[in-house]
């Protein structure tokens, strides 16, 4: 039986997660976990499938995978995730290549796949039970993600989550305070929680009660030094969460807010249960706490329909209210979904010059932003060197990993993973440059 296992992880952090628990069963299973693919007798590629750009960076890789059947000791590639979840019928023909495929509930059934010899085979049978709490980190080890519920009941009029994850499914309390110890004797200190909706959490669990509240006071009185929410849903911010958010010295002072855009009738065709009021009232709760919260947010351009004067609506916001981070993104139709089904399509060229409008304006606001920090002290968790800049850098609680701006510094040593003072002395456009306080 081979043994050697390599996987590439595509998408959020989500699917990380997915990914982690799977090597999990692979390693009790008896198999061992190498880092390179060349070496690798087994490839499994676990799949992204939001959107059009997702599915083709898998394709992709796939087939980059795929060559390590020629090239390298691999014998079997295995696809699992939300691709063959949702495309599985039409990709199986194309990829003669892939060995087997496995959605995005049926992970428990990763050795039992590895071990037939049998032709290409799928499962798309939503088998898992999804109450595992071991895990194979890939994250640096002082930081884990926790996954607190799966799927979505927000049927978003461009969105394919609720197709391809299911329905909206909370993972109880006393599961997730077990994983978290899990996570922290495996080193992590900052805990990031994510969902497709985490504000909606334990809603299905609870009898109809929302539980968020619940489980960060649970979680708040754990060994941990920091813990950081995403993927709040707008209109389910309470002003008891952001108060907690802003008193307790456990939480980061972060809110990560997915508005996606601004103008009430875009958002009424979107599907999402809000307005223009309401996202400026928001924002106002936001800024309002004793603590400051930096604020991130998702964009969307180029919905069908959005008019000039709407994407105008948007850019407004991002002048008047400047949130800390913004992910801009270019609406992608999807087949099936509601959005994808309207007249009034925007061509990509259109999308493209919005795209950048709103970058450009979010730039300066950083910039704007960078330049009050200068002289300021922070607190900086150092995660790693670049070394084309010959600089350490990491991150305040204000920046999540991988997806916001970072903060570079110099001095004679540092521990990854700790946090250090750090004397903001310059910048450089979205990321911050300062020294190490003695």
């Amino acid at each position: 039986m081979t043994n050697t296992i390599a996987v590439t992880s595509l998408g959020c952090d989500k699917n990380r997660v997915d990914t982690e628990k799977m090597l999990s069963i692979l390693i009790k299973g008896g198999y061992t976990i190498i880092s390179e693919h060349s070496q690798a007798e087994i490839i499994i590629v676990n799949t992204c499938a939001f959107i059009e750009s997702a599915r083709v960076e898998a394709i992709e890789a796939i087939l980059e995978c795929a060559e390590y059947k020629k090239t390298g000791k691999c014998k079997k590639l295995i696809v699992t995730g939300c691709l063959p979840q949702k495309h599985a019928a039409e990709i199986a023909k194309d990829l003669p290549e892939v060995d087997a495929f496995l959605g995005v509930k049926d992970y428990e059934q990763i050795v039992n796949v590895l071990i037939k010899s049998n032709d290409q085979s799928t499962l798309i049978n939503r088998t898992d039970k999804g109450d595992s709490i071991s895990r194979y980190l890939t994250t640096p080890p002082h930081l884990a993600y926790l996954r607190i519920s799966d799927g979505c009941n927000n049927h978003c009029s461009y969105c394919t989550i609720p197709s391809i994850r299911g329905k909206y499914t909370s993972t109880p309390i006393e599961l997730l305070v077990d994983e978290t110890k899990f996570l922290i004797d495996s080193g992590a200190r900052e805990i990031i929680l994510v969902a497709q909706d985490s504000t909606s959490y334990g809603k299905d669990l609870y009898n109809g009660e929302i539980k968020l509240l619940s489980l960060l006071e649970k979680l708040a009185g754990l060994n941990l030094e920091q813990i950081r929410l995403m993927y709040a849903y707008p209109h389910l911010v309470s002003s008891d969460l952001l108060k907690f958010i802003s008193d307790c010295n456990k939480m980061a002072k972060y809110m990560d807010c997915p508005i996606q855009h601004v103008d009430s009738r875009v958002l009424q065709l979107m599907n999402r249960p809000y307005g223009e009021k309401q996202v400026y009232e928001l924002v106002d709760k936001i800024r309002s706490q004793k603590n400051y919260i930096a604020l991130r947010t998702t964009l969307m351009v180029g919905f069908p329909t959005e008019s000039d004067k709407e994407f105008n609506t948007l850019c407004d916001f991002v002048k008047t209210c400047r949130p800390d981070h913004i992910g801009v993104f270019e609406y992608s139709k999807e087949n099936g979904t509601v959005a994808g089904g309207l007249k009034g399509q925007i061509s990509n060229k259109v999308k493209k010059e919005r795209y950048n409008t709103v970058g450009e304006l979010h730039l300066k606001n950083s910039i704007a932003y960078n330049k009050l920090q200068t002289g300021k002290t922070l607190a900086v968790r150092y995660e790693g060197i670049d070394f084309d800049k010959n600089l350490f850098y990491g991150r305040s609680e204000y920046n999540a990993p991988d997806i916001d701006t970072l903060v570079y510094f110099s001095g004679e040593f540092a521990d990854i993973g700790n946090m250090y003072n750090v004397k903001i002395t310059d910048y450089e456009n979205y990321d911050l440059v300062g020294e190490l306080e003695k």
